[in-house]
């Protein structure tokens, strides 16, 4: 795919892709008032590759919805690239676009016919559609005149990244994009996305797969009953949990753990191994080993475990707020 246009890396461009400030929905129902989002203010900067993480029902899909002029929000103020969703809503919605969990495809047309008919939505004159490029981009060349309905879901999911990207938006959502795609079809979708972004364009990933968070995004944000519990870059939220696990192979091996111990939450897992966790920034590895010694107990082989995002997550979003 050829660079996207200079715009995209324009300096007197925003800072942020998307800027809010108190976002909030409140709906209405008959068993009482659900607050989806509450007074959710986050910054996403221009060029990064953002993570939007939380529980089933946390308000992502709410968030995001705002954003595509799906949902009318009940309070506050959003802007993509600048550009607030109530006063310039239509150079708003130019700016993002937005690939749906769900696969909403009409069956009866071909790739190429709905990257037509999506670029017409859009006003992109014919003569600046990017229709085959763009389906050889994502790997649907040669299925570019089949039928949608005749599209694995692997494939449905790639033609919903492709119509995102008919009009060349700055700002690409990606909501949960790899769900039942399988291993191959995934690593080509995510290296066409990490080439996106390296050329300019911001990435918004929502996953319930969170090493696929961790291995891409640069910064993350979680969201739990409706409010913004955490944003920071991966490193700041990783080193929040200040714990590693010290994994202990042990001569003649474990069958319990011998006093002097507990202070390090020791655990035999089912292997065998001594699993001892610690603070790095309090306790040095090397007075855990004196420990272990002190026991009796001889080492064979050690090996440290760091905190993943899958632990900060937890921790986050474990309470029921």
């Amino acid at each position: 795919m050829r660079a996207m246009d200079q715009t995209l890396i324009d300096t007197t461009l925003p800072d942020n892709a998307i800027t809010t400030r108190d976002l909030t929905k409140v709906y209405a129902g008959k068993r009482g008032r659900k607050v989806a989002l509450d007074g959710v203010s986050l910054d996403i900067p221009r060029g990064s590759f953002f993570a939007l993480l939380g529980p089933n029902g946390a308000g992502k899909s709410t968030f995001i919805n705002i954003l595509a002029g799906l949902v009318t929000k009940t309070s506050g103020q959003a802007s993509i690239w600048g550009r607030d969703i109530d006063a310039d809503g239509r150079a708003a919605k130019a700016a993002i676009g937005i690939v749906p969990q769900e696969l909403n495809l009409d069956p009866f047309f071909t790739p190429r016919e709905l990257l037509e008919v999506q670029a017409g939505m859009y006003g992109v004159p014919k003569a600046q559609r990017r229709t085959d490029e763009i389906l050889e981009a994502v790997g649907l060349a040669d299925k570019a005149t089949a039928y949608a309905r005749t599209l694995s879901g692997g494939m449905r999911r790639r033609l919903l990244v492709a119509k995102a990207l008919v009009h060349t938006p700055p700002v690409l959502v990606l909501d949960e994009p790899t769900a039942g795609v399988d291993i191959e079809l995934r690593q080509s979708l995510w290296a066409y996305v990490r080439k996106l972004n390296a050329q300019g364009v911001t990435v918004v990933l929502t996953t319930h797969y969170l090493e696929e968070a961790e291995e891409l995004c640069d910064r993350i944000a979680i969201i739990n009953h409706g409010k913004l519990v955490a944003c920071d870059t991966k490193q700041a939220l990783l080193a929040r949990l200040d714990s590693k696990s010290l994994v202990i192979t042990v001569e003649g091996g474990l069958t319990q753990v011998p006093p002097g111990l507990e202070a390090w939450s020791p655990e035999i897992r089912a292997d065998g191994r001594l699993a001892l966790r610690y603070a790095p920034s309090a306790v040095p590895a090397g007075m855990i080993l004196a420990a272990v010694a002190a026991a009796g107990l001889a080492i064979r082989d050690l090996s440290t475990e760091e905190a993943d995002l899958e632990d900060i997550f937890l921790r986050l979003t474990s309470s029921k707020g």
